[in-house]
């Protein structure tokens, strides 16, 4: 193992593998933590304030205590675009889905961006699209859109409104999805020249700017009176684990390893948030949702077993 992590670059390898999956981990459990506070503590739009606000702050002091770096105009046009959809567009869509649905069906959609960041990875990085991954993107598509399909069979109006929310709440974890996934792929050329912190307090401070006429009223509305203690805990985890730990480990991995590899650690969400609702009681298995997850995660299977443009190159110039 010593000789094994002596190379330099395996070295890089095994420290972006265990950052994304770190990062990942905190990311399932920040799912059912969540959830346990909106709505019944606070809208999600303001928890998607005190998520870009506060980890700001923590991004902009920690670089008190790192070497600056400069970053030209350029390349701040850049990371502000990759604010849009890494942070912004990823988070608000994010929690306010969650607030529709539960911990387990908002695990599952997650599952779905390791195929949205394959095909877009054909788009921004010209990666081929093989036979299986064709497949493993219908079979993952037919999973996503059969969980929402079976949220859609209302007995009455009462559950037929309760659908609908579901339905709207499961269209807004996939769009997260997306942007999550053009932000892996797209923006990987700007994340490589920088620093972490460098590359996060820019970001936040974009994100938060651009969050704050949406949310801060949401804000204003939390009666802060009604907050047991671990109401604290749980929004400081939302806040400091949950995004500022993340999203310093995440630009680690993503200078070290292909965006379908980052992605496809996005499994362990399901299997952290589903144990923690289940012992907490948020959430309980429905065969839609076991058979939904079956049909993502072969999919996601398939996609990731297929060959990158390196090794199909690799194997034409071996022939």
């Amino acid at each position: 193992m010593s000789r094994f992590l002596s190379n330099p670059s395996t070295r890089r390898v095994a420290q972006g593998h265990l950052a994304i999956l770190a990062a990942n981990i905190i990311f399932g459990a920040n799912i059912p933590i969540a959830k346990a506070v909106m709505p019944a503590y606070m809208e999600a739009y303001a928890m998607a304030f005190f998520r870009t606000a506060g980890a700001m702050a923590l991004f902009w002091l920690a670089s008190l205590f790192v070497r600056r770096e400069r970053v030209p105009g350029r390349d701040l046009v850049r990371l502000f675009f990759a604010a849009v959809f890494g942070i912004l567009l990823n988070q608000m869509l994010f929690v306010k889905g969650l607030e529709y649905i539960s911990p387990i069906e908002a695990a599952i959609v997650v599952t779905f961006t390791p195929i949205l960041t394959m095909l877009l990875s054909a788009l921004f990085l010209k990666e081929p699209i093989t036979f299986k991954k064709a497949l493993g993107v219908l079979l993952g598509l037919s999973g996503a859109v059969y969980m929402i399909v079976s949220s859609a069979r209302p007995t009455d109006a009462a559950t037929a409104a309760e659908g609908s929310r579901r339905i709207i709440g499961l269209t807004l974890c996939i769009v997260s999805g997306l942007s999550y996934a053009i932000y892996l792929t797209a923006f990987k050329p700007v994340i490589q020249r920088y620093r972490s912190i460098t590359i996060m307090k820019w970001m936040f401070l974009f994100g938060t700017c651009l969050s704050l006429p949406l949310t801060f009223r949401y804000v204003q509305r939390i009666d802060f009176q009604v907050w047991q203690p671990f109401t604290y805990v749980q929004t400081g985890y939302v806040v400091a684990a949950a995004t500022f730990l993340t999203y310093l480990l995440i630009p680690l991995a993503q200078q070290r390893l292909r965006p379908t590899t980052l992605s496809v650690y996005n499994y362990t969400q399901p299997i952290t948030a589903t144990t923690i609702a289940l012992v907490w009681g948020l959430d309980h298995f429905t065969w839609p949702k076991v058979i939904a997850t079956a049909l993502v995660f072969t999919g996601v299977y398939i996609v990731t077993q297929s060959k990158s443009r390196a090794q199909l190159e690799a194997e034409r110039q071996a022939s």
